[in-house]
């Protein structure tokens, strides 16, 4: 009985030994504006190990990080600190305090949990120990709760100071192109200053759409070519950069802060334009398109190409009115300069474009039109009506048959309808380009 005895004490004995602990030291930087002052990642190691040697603490490994502990799972040094501790890796987690951990309800509650589960047994901060005991359970959550409460709080009063500022008349941000900022003025202070080198320019591209009904490629190019224009920082403008310039009503002297919420402040600077000449050139990019009386719906597009840049061939119509009341419609085909924004060459009348189709049916080999066999059926339909009809005799020899069919392509260059045209000219086996005004066939990048 007394050996049995002296058993079970040994076993109850080696039962209240504790567990070792194996620590993973975390050390988080904040990039928070209230914690610019707190101590850096190598400060908080060396504090920390000091401790952790003192105390004889066991620390497996240090792992950094320099994420914000706002947001719920968005740092993933800690979200593998997670992991590690739920496969058995660590079982405990040293740390410079408790808001290095977490400033939100989610990773505090993983933290929690880990405890109830028996898996994360202890965590140390530099003046604190945490174990899975109610109070320290809930003291460790009173302490993350208020780094939570600091957050709100602070986001709070970022948007308070930001109403703030916009009533006095600046706009949160960068200055748009046209303005700078003021550098000698007090700390805390804020002026906005015209730009006396592109202020000029940013009136300039207003007045262009307003009054002479620029384009934004049109201001592109006048930027580039004639200004060389370039921003603060060297570099060149883009096209959606002039389209967000000529829209923003901070030229005029107002804005709306944030963009889309309906809150709208006066500024306090020099504004670059009027207002009536920002509602112009508004009224200018919202416009749809100008028509003439008549038809946009032109017979040769998409079937050409520019032979200088290779850009698609399109068309425009423009009318004469005479004094006595007449109108005459001309239809233009002009390169779209979609691959040269330089392309020079220049429009050519719809009527010299007919006449030079009409000769090149008459120069090539039959076999290039594709549509041969459709047309050759369409004269023997014609042979047949003439022959049973108008008692008409029919030569069929071959040098008949391939008149016939390039009459027949003629015709329908002239007299056919638009969708039989473009038939036509689609079925051509090589490309249609225009160079210099003149039409050829490209044969495999041969011009003929």
């Amino acid at each position: 009985m007394e050996q049995n005895t002296t058993i079970r004490a040994a076993d109850q004995q080696s039962s209240l030994v504790a567990p070792t602990v194996r620590y993973c030291l975390y050390a988080r930087k904040s990039t928070e504006s209230d914690e610019l002052q707190a101590l850096s990642i190598d400060s908080q190691i060396k504090e920390m190990l000091a401790m952790a040697k003192k105390e004889k603490m066991e620390v497996a490994e240090i792992r950094k990080e320099s994420h914000s502990a706002k947001d719920s799972s968005q740092r993933p040094v800690f979200n593998q600190i997670i992991e590690d501790i739920k496969s058995g890796l660590f079982n405990g987690i040293l740390t410079w305090a408790p808001d290095r951990l977490s400033r939100n309800a989610g990773d505090l509650g993983s933290l929690v949990d880990l405890m109830d589960q028996g898996r994360l047994m202890e965590i140390r901060t530099y003046g604190q120990r945490f174990t899975n005991n109610p109070n320290e359970k809930f003291l460790l959550m009173i302490l993350c709760s208020q780094a939570k409460l600091e957050n709100d709080h602070k986001g709070e009063n970022v948007k308070r100071g930001l109403r703030a500022k916009c009533e006095m008349g600046w706009r949160p941000g960068a200055a748009p192109l046209g303005y700078i900022h003021d550098k000698f003025v007090a700390k805390g202070q804020k002026r906005i200053l015209t730009d006396p080198v592109r202020a000029p320019i940013m009136k300039q591209m207003f007045e262009k759409v307003a009054y002479e009904k620029a384009s934004g490629r049109d201001i592109l190019d006048w930027l580039n070519n004639e200004m060389n224009f370039t921003t603060r920082t060297g570099k060149r403008i883009v096209l959606s950069g002039i389209y967000r310039i000529l829209k923003d009503t901070f030229y005029y002297g107002e804005f709306e802060y944030p963009v889309g919420s309906g809150n709208w402040y006066k500024g306090g600077y020099d504004p670059i334009i009027t207002k009536e000449l920002f509602m112009a050139a508004q009224a200018e990019l919202t416009a749809p398109p100008r028509r003439h009386p008549g038809t946009n719906d032109f017979e040769f597009t998409r079937l050409l190409y520019c032979g200088s840049c290779g850009s698609g061939i399109c068309a425009e119509e423009k009318f004469k009115h005479q004094k006595n009341g007449n109108v005459h419609r001309y239809v233009y085909y002009h390169c779209t300069k979609g691959k040269n924004r330089n392309c020079k060459e220049k429009a050519i009348r719809e009527e010299e474009l007919t006449e030079q189709l009409l000769r090149i049916i008459d120069k090539i080999d039959i076999d290039e039109i594709g549509t041969k066999e459709k047309i050759m059926r369409e004269v023997q339909r014609y042979r047949k009506f003439s022959y049973q009809v108008l008692n008409q005799e029919s030569n069929l020899n071959r040098r008949s048959v391939d008149i016939d069919i390039r009459n027949y392509a003629k015709y329908i260059l002239t007299e056919g309808s638009k969708d039989e045209k473009r038939e036509l000219l689609s079925c051509l086996r090589s490309r249609l380009e225009i160079k210099d005004r003149t039409v050829y066939l490209n044969f495999q990048g041969k011009e003929s």
